[in-house]
Order: structure tokens, then C-alpha cells, then sequence
């Protein structure tokens, strides 16, 4: 069973799902899915997965929608063999901070932002 279809049932334990895992789920959903079908299914795991350990609040979907757009933003950008290839040229994305380039903090703690999508802050 791959990677994507262990993701994609459920399968994956959230103690064990780490940041990494996050962005291999979300190139990998992209390139096999557009965008919003890569969304839907994206979210609707990350959902389950918080709620499964009573924590559903810790689901945010600004940094979600983000993280997902970034990845799909630098995957059309360069083809890549593989998500090592692709995780090696984005090293960037590899650290949960990636988003602070276009986010003040004080934006994605607003609630409005976890419950929502909210844009990258103006002039930033």
C-alpha cells in the first residue's frame, strides 16, 4: 500500500504524521488530483485525523490551503522525479515557518484563520 493510500484511509496515525508528511501528502494528492479535489480529500483526512485524537481544533485550514498552494505553485513551476526530488529542491517547505513570508503570526492565530481560509496579509 503507498504512501498516498495509507494517507487517503486513514491510516496514518496523527502522532506519527509529522510536517514532512504533511507536504508529501499534499504533492502527492496534487499530482494526482487538480487542485480542489486535492483540497477536498486533503482536508477531509486532516480533519479526521484531529478529531480521532479529540483535537479537532488543531485542524487550520488557512495553513492547509496555504501549504497546499505553495506546494502546487513549486511543483508546476519544475518537474520532479519523485517528492525526495522534489522535498531536496523546496527544502523551504520542509519547515512549518514557510508560510511567515506571507503571514504575520498574529493572522494565523486568529480564529477567523483556522476556521477559514484568510488571505496572505496585505503588503506584507
Amino acid at each position: 500500500m503507498t504512501f498516498l493510500e495509507r494517507f487517503l484511509g486513514g491510516e496514518i496515525r496523527a502522532e506519527d504524521f509529522r510536517h514532512a508528511d504533511h507536504v508529501r501528502a499534499g504533492y502527492e494528492l496534487l499530482a494526482d488530483r487538480d487542485f480542489l479535489d486535492a483540497a477536498s480529500a486533503y482536508c477531509r483526512v486532516l480533519k479526521m485525523m484531529t478529531a480521532r485524537i479529540g483535537k479537532p481544533e488543531a485542524f487550520h485550514l488557512t495553513v492547509t490551503l496555504a501549504f497546499l498552494a505553495l506546494i502546487a505553485e513549486r511543483a508546476a513551476m519544475e518537474r520532479h522525479a519523485g517528492f525526495e526530488e522534489f522535498a531536496k529542491a523546496n527544502a523551504d517547505l520542509m519547515d512549518k515557518s514557510a508560510l511567515a513570508r506571507w503571514y504575520k503570526p498574529e493572522r494565523l492565530n486568529d480564529p477567523a484563520a483556522r476556521q477559514g481560509f484568510v488571505l496572505p496579509d496585505p503588503a506584507w
